[in-house]
């Protein structure tokens, strides 16, 4: 049967399981719109911006683990995804974004809207094509969504001109995948498996380091079960928080720049590190000459580039990290009596952890007069819902809500690490709540990055989903304020936010409820009222101006020697 290139083009994202586009439309993609109004399988949301749009449907594939899909029309349409490209980049998000081109004799001739946007993207994107016959759509179709969602996922770019949209073609969809040169190995070497547990059964202090791979992965609980055969401490990055319960004895919390004081300890002691789906990066390193300087390191990922790259590896592993995690469950089992001797061997390391545990907890000091942010975290982890989805933006909040929240399940801490995008919590909020309509999403952020895309309220009114927008204003640009203070003797160099905002009364212009807190007495009254709305809420909480983020780990500074109080 044939059909026009758009067309195609919409019965290929249905073959792929697409039920739900972000997308704004224009003139390169007007085509699409107009077949998508025959389409009914496909919800479209229509965000205000485009970058919101790109956002959204990363959330959207953070929370379900399946790829999220965005549409933009050429030259600034595409352009405005830039963003959100690299930020599905940086944290390995699976993401297909279809952006409009010029017809395909005008490319190269500066023609109205016309931008290489593949050539722009190309740093941040595992693979892009052009489109340039409409036959060959169900094919690169196919293949975008298989190179976005395996191996090491990552955004795939399909530019689709004008008149291949509109040329007619037979659609033949192409029931298997055949890249050459794109061969993703995801099972583990045997033989490296057995020897990494026979390196963590002989270790004395191990450490399970944890990062977003394993929730990418799926394996949190093959992870769990690993952690508790052995008895060994875990520690998670930013992005690998939700894949160990951090109210398990075992969880050290988060380690890092602002990670919790046992684990960077237990990090800069341990004598073999399990690393598991994550790639040392700068914040959870520190200085590296002096990470881990008695350790062994183990270290699991699917993206054999990652190995190796920023720190020195005893023994690599690579592969799937479920299908790792689960080889190596069942390896020590059938070891059970050396794990026995293990559990004996590691009383002494689980004294020290405890100790430290206790010695500098993530705490704050309360107060009657003024809100702590991190008491407005604590108050939503008590009275949110157990599989609530939390959304950040950047800055102190997310730190905060990382410290303090203390999740216990994958897929329910939705932020920017990587690229550390401000704008970002928003509207990745609002693709998750799209896609996990049941579910409580909450959306944390800063006075200064809820700004950056506030005009999504709009979408979230329209759209009817219930997002509970958390504002902690404290009339800064917190976190770069923090370091103006630490380092910069108090030069707080624009990062003042004088301006007042009545963030009550931009909710209720968009069409949205507004609520806010001045005292400590006013929080939980707030939040419950909130949660009780049925549509999307800003709560704004007016924080100590001046509260930091501590733990901190300095530029260039080991792990071990962090800033703790004030």
């Amino acid at each position: 049967m044939k059909m026009n290139g758009a067309r195609i083009l919409l019965e290929s994202l249905k073959r792929e399981g697409v039920d739900l586009v972000f997308g704004y439309p224009g003139g390169t993609v007007i085509n699409i719109y107009d077949e998508l109004m025959n389409v009914r399988e496909i919800r479209h949301i229509l965000p205000r911006h485009e970058q919101a749009g790109t956002h959204a449907a990363d959330g959207y594939a953070r929370a379900t683990g399946k790829v999220g899909v965005a549409i933009a029309t050429s030259g600034p349409g595409a352009t405005n995804t830039v963003t959100g490209v690299a930020t599905a980049y940086m944290d390995s998000i699976p993401m297909v974004l279809i952006t409009g081109q010029v017809p395909t004799p005008l490319i190269g001739n500066d023609a109205f809207q016309e931008v290489d946007i593949i050539g722009i993207t190309r740093p941040i994107t595992k693979h892009s094509f052009l489109i340039r016959d409409a036959k060959d759509i169900p094919a690169i179709v196919r293949k975008a969504f298989y190179i976005a969602k395996s191996g090491r996922p990552g955004p795939v770019v399909i530019d689709f001109p004008k008149d291949v949209q509109i040329s007619q073609a037979e659609f033949k969809w192409p029931e298997t995948v055949d890249i050459r040169g794109y061969k993703p190995n995801l099972e583990g070497h045997p033989k490296q498996v057995e020897k990494a547990v026979q390196m963590l059964l002989g270790s004395r202090r191990p450490v399970i380091y944890v990062g977003g791979g394993v929730i990418t992965a799926d394996a949190a609980g093959e992870l769990t079960e690993l952690a508790r055969t052995l008895q060994a401490p875990v520690t998670t990055t930013l992005m690998g928080l939700g894949a160990f319960p951090e109210n398990d004895p075992l969880s050290l919390r988060m380690l890092g720049m602002h990670g919790a004081y046992a684990a960077n300890m237990a990090m800069t002691h341990a004598d073999l590190i399990l690393a598991v789906g994550a790639r040392f990066d700068d914040r959870v390193t520190g200085k590296i000459a002096t990470f881990a300087p008695h350790a062994k390191i183990i270290h699991i990922d699917v993206d054999p580039t990652s190995i190796r790259k920023n720190v020195r590896v005893d023994l690599p592993i690579v592969g799937d990290t479920r299908d790792v995690l689960v080889k190596m469950v069942a390896e020590a089992k059938q070891q059970a009596g050396k794990v026995k001797e293990l559990h004996t061997n590691l009383a002494a390391w689980h004294e020290e952890l405890t100790a430290w545990k206790g010695k500098h907890p993530l705490s704050y000091k309360q107060s009657t007069t003024v809100i702590k942010p991190q008491f407005v975290i604590q108050k939503l982890r008590e009275l949110s819902k157990d599989d609530a989805i939390m959304a950040t933006d950047v800055g102190q909040h997310q730190m905060w809500t990382a410290q303090f929240f203390e999740f216990q399940k994958p897929r329910t801490l939705l932020s920017s690490g990587g690229l550390g995008t401000m704008g970002f919590g928003l509207p990745a909020a609002m693709g998750a709540q799209a896609a996990c309509p049941g579910r409580q999403v909450i959306c944390v952020c800063g006075d200064g990055g809820v700004q950056m895309n506030i005009q999504e309220l709009a979408t979230l009114v329209q759209n009817r989903l219930p997002v509970k927008i958390v504002i902690l204003n404290n009339n800064f640009l917190g976190m770069v304020r923090q370091w103006q203070e630490l380092f910069f003797d108090k030069r707080y160099s624009q990062t003042c936010l004088e301006m007042p905002i009545d963030f009550v009364k931009l909710a209720e212009a968009y069409g949205a409820k507004g609520l806010k807190a001045e005292k400590p007495a006013d929080v939980e009254k707030v939040i419950k009222e909130g949660f009780d709305y049925n549509g999307p809420v800003i709560m704004e909480f007016k924080i100590a101006r001046e509260e930091k983020v501590l733990p901190m780990v300095p530029a260039g500074a080991s792990l071990n020697e962090m800033v703790l109080n004030a």
